[in-house]
C-alpha cells in the first residue's frame, strides 16, 4: 500500500514545537554517548524500570522509541524484508521485533546512527511468548547478554484498579508480584554496578521518584480538563509527544518543566474556548499504540466532518499508571509501577474497565481501535474492550494496521474507513 499520502500533523502548542527540538537534541547526545564515545548503555522495553538507569545515568535505548524512531524514518518495510530473507517467519509481532529487524539487516548505510553497537545488556518483562525469543536472538546478534524479568499471573482481577492505584497500591498489585520485581530489580542493579562500574544511590531514585510524581501530576491535570473541556483543546496528534517525550526522560528538570508548561498551555486554550477543531462535533477514542509513521491521520477528519480524536492511552495514563505515594519505599513503588504496565493496557479486566470509564468521562462517541494483525497480545484483550465499550453504547471501528509497518498502511483508504464508519453510525 502507498505511504506517499501520509501527511504531517499541525501543531497549535509552543511546547510542543519545544518538545520536538528537546528530543532532537537529546538524540544526538544520546547517539554521541552511545555511538561515538562507547558509553556503556541498555536496550529495554517500556515496561522496565528506567529511573534505575536514570539514577545510576546509565543511557538506555527503549525498544518501543526506537522502533518508532525507524518507523518515522520510512524504513521498517526495507528491515522486515531483511528478516523474511533471513528466514524469521513473516508474521513476526512487528513493534517488538523491528530493533531486531535493523540488526539482521546488518546496513550501516540505511540504519539509523549506522545500527546499534553492542550494548551492556538488554532487558525485558516477559509479557508474551515472543519476548523471550526476541530479546534472547537479539542478545544473540549484538553479541550481548538478555536479562529477563518475569510476569507473573495477577490475581487480583479489579476493573476499577485505577481508582486505588495511587495509594493502595499493594494491595492492587498484589505483595508477591511487587517482592518478585525488587528482587530482580536488586540482581539488575547488582548486573548494572559490574559491568558499567556505576554505583546505585536508592537516595537518587528516592528524589527522583518524587520529581516524577509531580511532572505525572501535571500531565494527569491536563488530561482531567481535556476530558471535560467543550471542544476538546488539543488533539492526541500533540498530547502523544508531549506526554511521551517527556515520558522517556522523566523525573529530569527538563521533562517536569515541560509538563507543567504542557498543562498551562492546555488550561490557557480551555479559558479561551479554544478547540482542535473549529468544528467539533464528533470525539473520538483511538485504541493502541502510535501510527507513528503517519501522525497526520488524527487530524484529517477534524474540519471536514468534525471528528476529533481526543483521546489515546498515553496521556490519562500518567495519574493511574506512574503517581505513586511513596510509603517510605520507593523499590516497593517503583516495582508496583512496572509489575502491571503492560497487563492494563493489553489484557481484561484492567484494560476494559479503565477504558469504558475514561470514555464516559471524556464523552467519546466512537472509538477506532488498531489491531495490529501479528500482535497476539494487542488482539486478545482489544477484541474484549471493543465489546465492553459497544456495550457502554460507544460504537468501535477495528482497523487492521500496524504501529509501526508502514507497509500495510494507506492514510486515504484508513481516513475513508474511518469516515464511512462514521456515517454508517449515523455519527457524521
Amino acid at each position: 500500500m502507498s505511504q506517499s499520502v501520509n501527511q504531517r500533523s499541525r501543531k497549535t502548542l509552543a511546547c510542543t514545537a519545544q518538545a520536538t527540538a528537546y528530543q532532537k537534541g537529546y538524540v544526538q547526545e544520546l547517539k554521541r554517548r552511545v555511538v561515538e564515545d562507547g558509553e556503556p548503555f541498555a536496550i529495554v522495553q517500556a515496561d522496565t524500570p528506567h529511573e534505575i538507569f536514570h539514577a545510576m545515568d546509565i543511557p538506555i535505548i527503549t525498544n518501543q522509541w526506537w522502533s518508532a524512531y525507524i518507523s518515522a524514518k520510512q524504513l521498517s518495510a526495507r528491515y522486515f524484508d531483511a528478516m523474511t530473507e533471513a528466514g524469521y517467519p513473516g508474521n513476526s509481532c512487528k513493534y517488538c521485533s523491528l530493533g531486531l529487524a535493523c540488526t539482521l539487516a546488518n546496513d550501516p548505510e540505511t540504519a539509523p546512527w549506522g545500527g546499534l553497537p553492542k550494548p551492556t545488556v538488554l532487558v525485558a518483562r516477559l509479557t508474551c511468548d515472543c519476548i523471550q525469543h526476541v530479546f534472547s536472538q537479539w542478545a544473540s546478534a549484538l553479541g550481548t547478554e538478555f536479562f529477563a524479568m518475569e510476569a507473573p499471573a495477577w490475581r487480583d482481577k479489579d476493573p476499577t484498579w485505577f481508582e486505588h492505584s495511587k495509594g493502595d497500591w499493594r494491595r492492587v498489585y498484589q505483595p508477591d508480584r511487587i517482592a518478585l520485581m525488587v528482587s530482580e530489580m536488586r540482581d539488575l542493579i547488582a548486573l548494572l554496578e559490574q559491568r558499567t562500574g556505576r554505583k546505585f544511590d536508592e537516595g537518587k531514585l528516592h528524589y527522583l521518584m518524587e520529581r516524577i510524581n509531580e511532572q505525572e501530576g501535571y500531565v494527569w491535570e491536563a488530561a482531567q480538563a481535556i476530558g471535560k473541556a467543550r471542544p476538546c483543546p488539543v488533539s492526541i496528534a500533540e498530547q502523544m509527544p508531549n506526554t511521551m517525550i517527556p515520558q522517556w526522560h522523566r523525573g529530569s528538570d527538563w521533562a517536569v518543566a515541560h509538563a507543567k508548561q504542557f498543562r498551562d498551555e492546555v488550561m490557557d486554550r480551555i479559558a479561551q474556548g479554544l478547540g482542535a477543531s473549529s468544528n467539533e462535533k464528533l470525539r473520538l477514542m483511538w485504541i493502541g499504540a502510535g501510527v507513528w509513521h503517519d501522525p497526520g491521520f488524527y487530524q484529517a477528519l477534524e474540519e471536514t466532518i468534525g471528528a476529533v480524536f481526543v483521546w489515546s492511552m498515553y496521556m490519562p495514563f500518567a495519574g493511574p499508571a506512574y503517581i505513586r505515594d511513596l510509603d517510605g519505599n520507593v523499590m516497593d513503588a517503583l516495582a508496583s509501577r512496572l509489575a502491571s504496565m503492560n497487563e492494563v493496557l493489553h489484557l481484561p479486566p484492567w484494560m476494559n474497565g479503565w477504558m469504558t470509564s475514561e470514555a464516559e468521562r471524556c464523552g467519546i462517541d466512537a472509538a477506532v481501535m488498531l489491531l495490529p494483525p501479528d500482535n497476539r497480545l494487542s488482539q486478545s484483550g482489544t477484541k474484549l474492550t471493543a465489546l465492553s465499550l459497544e456495550a457502554a453504547g460507544v460504537p468501535v471501528l477495528t482497523i487492521d494496521a500496524d504501529m509501526v509497518d508502514a507497509k500495510i498502511w494507506d492514510h486515504d483508504k484508513m481516513v475513508g474507513m474511518v469516515s464511512a464508519f462514521l456515517q454508517e453510525k449515523g455519527l457524521a
